[in-house]
């Protein structure tokens, strides 16, 4: 790891890492973990392989992780994008790639509907645009969400880092109401997205194979994978079909 630091952004001291080397053919690299993930959980395999290639910038968002909450303010989508965004000035970053998974891809999306100027390229890994595009089970489960339901992983790795580990329901409690309040990104605004982007899902995934066929169609110019016998939490651990797939789709 070269540097690691917290980022005065937007009444945040938001956590950051840099690894790698910066490269003068391509932008960093920012990875933007899922709901209720710490760094760790989202990308634990994957970010020392990508770092390898490029400078990677890695993140945690408001009350995930070693970043802590402001308890008044509510987790949004819009939110967390412009958080990022500002974390890229602060860094002196005019551009860079986006690999957003999960909760993280719809914030990636947020972030080039927002702020395009800041995006040239973005991998949306398991990323949810519209709530017809994630099984009905899955809204069934974040309307009786409990704390006492999350997988144990997840609760243990916040444990470890948060400067606030009472916060520990409250950060649960918040992720899923965000969840719960999900509305719709207009399909007009994800047409107007200028970013090339990749598009990844896994065939036993969280969000329907259809959904991300439906959002690589209104994506222009965008790319598509299906990664066989893939569930939601195994798909940023397959690394062996990753690696060369983000550097083709990052370095072309």
């Amino acid at each position: 790891m070269d540097q690691t630091g917290y980022a005065p952004v937007n009444d945040l001291r938001l956590y950051y890492e840099i690894h790698g080397v910066a490269r003068a053919d391509q932008p960093p690299l920012v990875l933007l973990h899922g709901g209720g993930d710490t760094l760790q959980t989202s990308f634990a395999q994957l970010l020392p392989v990508l770092a390898a290639q490029r400078q990677v910038i890695a993140f945690e968002q408001q009350g995930y992780g070693h970043t802590a909450d402001i308890v008044e303010r509510p987790f949004s989508f819009e939110q967390s994008a412009d958080d990022t965004a500002a974390l890229l000035t602060h860094l002196g970053v005019d551009q860079a790639d986006l690999f957003g998974f999960s909760n993280g891809g719809t914030i990636a999306l947020q972030v080039a509907i927002r702020h395009p100027q800041q995006v040239r390229k973005l991998v949306l890994a398991s990323t949810l645009v519209n709530r017809a595009g994630a099984y009905p089970w899955l809204w069934e489960a974040m309307a009786t969400a409990r704390l006492e339901n999350m997988p144990e992983e997840l609760q243990t790795a916040y444990l470890q880092v948060a400067p606030h580990p009472e916060h520990l329901r409250l950060m649960h409690d918040k992720a899923a109401q965000r969840m719960r309040a999900f509305k719709d990104i207009a399909d007009d605004a994800i047409r107007g997205v200028v970013a090339p982007a990749l598009v990844l899902v896994g065939d036993a995934d969280v969000i329907r194979p259809e959904h991300a066929v439906e959002l690589f169609r209104l994506l222009p110019g965008a790319q598509l994978a299906v990664l066989p016998g893939t569930d939601h939490m195994q798909l940023t651990t397959r690394t062996d079909w990753l690696a060369g797939m983000l550097e083709r789709f990052l370095g072309g």
